[in-house]
């Protein structure tokens, strides 16, 4: 038997198996990428905030910031990307802040100065919803938009569902978590490995509230096209494109701040 049949009928499909059963055991460390800060450690930003924890039913602690514009109109719940800590998306707030908007990001269980570690999609929903209702003690629902950017775009649609925001703003989203793990491991049997779903395509025609997309032409990590098909599931869904832009730049663009701008006024 030649050696590349040999190849293509053993140590192939082995190689799949060992990194299917990696991707099924370890996905949390291929998902997440947090950058863990001590508690001790001083947030400095360019504009006024106040940083607040909150415990969890479990007993862990989720860290907040809650970044002051002068005249609020309202408070953007930020659900944050992948990576990083609130050290790092602080400084997204002055888009929001700049035009009269507060901005409440939290870190993710093990991101930040947050405690514990995440274990499923359950845990992060619960998480989200547990600050989104301690918020409304200072806002009124009428008054929250809540945004989502990369894979924070599943917990935003999915609070967006549940509850009663005034908008819904998504940047670069994915269609659904199975869509967009095919897109990088597609010769892997995703949608049983995967402990994560993020079914953005199931919520969003459920979802009544005026709903924004932001994705760029470039995206390395989560293709365009997931947000056109977003687009095409509801009427209150409005896609803006931006042309080059990729995954983590968009707000580097005039483009994007224009289309903002008209969003939150």
């Amino acid at each position: 038997m030649p050696k590349v049949l040999v190849y293509i009928i053993i140590i192939l499909p082995a190689i799949l198996a060992g990194l299917g059963l990696f991707l099924y055991l370890f996905q949390e460390h291929l998902i997440f990428n947090p950058d863990k800060l001590s508690d001790k450690f001083k947030f400095k930003f360019g504009i006024d905030f106040t940083e607040k924890n909150f415990k969890t039913e479990d007993g862990e602690t989720i860290n907040t910031v809650l970044f002051k514009s002068k005249n609020p109109k309202g408070v953007i719940f930020y659900n944050h990307g992948h990576s990083g800590s609130i050290e790092s998306w602080g400084v997204r707030a002055i888009d929001f802040t700049a035009e009269n908007y507060d901005v409440f990001m939290y870190d993710y269980r093990g991101f930040g100065k947050s405690s514990g570690q995440i274990k499923n999609e359950k845990m992060m929903y619960n998480d989200a919803l547990m600050l989104y209702k301690n918020l409304l003690y200072d806002y009124k629902e009428r008054d929250v938009i809540i945004y989502g950017i990369s894979l924070g775009t599943g917990v935003a649609t999915k609070l967006a569902h549940e509850n009663h925001p005034a908008k819904l703003i998504l940047e670069t989203p994915y269609f659904n978590f199975y869509d967009v793990a095919k897109f990088h491991y597609p010769y892997l049997p995703n949608s049983i490995l995967l402990h994560y779903q993020f079914r953005v395509d199931r919520l969003l025609p459920e979802i009544k509230v005026p709903t924004y997309i932001f994705h760029g032409t470039e995206d390395e990590m989560v293709p365009y096209n997931s947000s056109e098909r977003l687009a095409k599931l509801a009427s209150n869904v409005v896609l803006y494109t931006i042309k080059d832009g990729s995954h983590n730049d968009l707000n580097t663009f005039h483009y994007y701040h224009d289309c903002m701008k008209g969003i939150l006024n």
